[in-house]
């Protein structure tokens, strides 16, 4: 394959010893696409972002080249995620009716909606409102990666200056400040596993051990966070 025998143009770094790292990324993200998604293709992305991180890597600029390459990687497979819009119109449309639903409740109430009221105010089972919410999850609607991982990527490495203009700048310090927000005003639980899966990297098998609760158990309340920043974040994502 090209990546096996391909070199960073700056550097010694051989790109087939980070294969791993690509294989790993892929697998983690898998956990939240939808059925249909082949963890084949989530590679082959992340191997264009792993080739693109090898030639693009300037080491002077303090971030050691696994981590931009990790970041390089992720961004290509949400690109791939974005291109593709995997996700079926059916999905899109309970996407936005749980954001909805989530507004409505939350504005009426002035607390966090639970996952009873949120079944209950989409007129459908808790378990048909879990289903729903794990498969919005995957969706272009709202990416967590996306929005985290492009902001790092410019902070890390700017390789187009018209998108580090100032007001690209304002708005994307807005967009991360917003989000921020938004986590940190999730419910204790839902953050916990955010910050497992996301910034330890944690599978949702493990987190369930850590938690003492079952995998499926650790899906849904995952599914739930991400559905509530959804519609929190509901004026930014639209």
């Amino acid at each position: 394959m090209v990546y096996e025998q391909t070199k960073s143009r700056s550097s010694n770094i051989q790109v087939e010893e980070y294969a791993p790292l690509v294989k790993r990324i892929a697998h983690h993200m898998m956990a939240r696409m939808p059925s249909s998604v082949q963890v084949d293709d989530l590679i082959q992305a992340g191997m264009i972002g792993l080739i693109e991180a090898s030639q693009k890597y300037d080491g002077s600029k303090g971030a050691s080249f696994e981590t931009y390459a990790g970041i390089r990687i992720r961004g290509a497979i949400v690109d791939e995620m974005r291109r593709g819009d995997w996700a079926p119109r059916s999905v899109h449309r309970n996407s936005r009716r749980v954001a909805d639903a989530i507004n409505s409740i939350e504005k009426r109430t002035g607390r966090d909606a639970s996952d009873t009221e949120i079944a209950e105010e989409m007129h459908v089972s808790l378990d048909e409102y879990y289903e729903i919410a794990k498969d919005s999850v995957s969706t272009r609607l709202f990416s967590f990666d996306e929005a985290y991982e492009e902001d790092e990527s410019k902070i890390l490495h700017s390789d187009n200056e018209a998108l580090d203009g100032p007001s690209e700048k304002v708005h994307q310090r807005a967009m991360r400040e917003a989000l921020v927000m938004a986590i940190d005003g999730l419910p204790e639980r839902e953050k916990l596993v955010l910050s497992l899966y996301y910034e330890q990297e944690l599978n949702l098998k493990e987190i369930g051990m850590v938690l003492e609760v079952s995998e499926s158990r650790i899906s849904q309340i995952h599914s739930q966070a991400a559905a509530r920043l959804r519609a929190r974040l509901k004026d930014w994502i639209s």
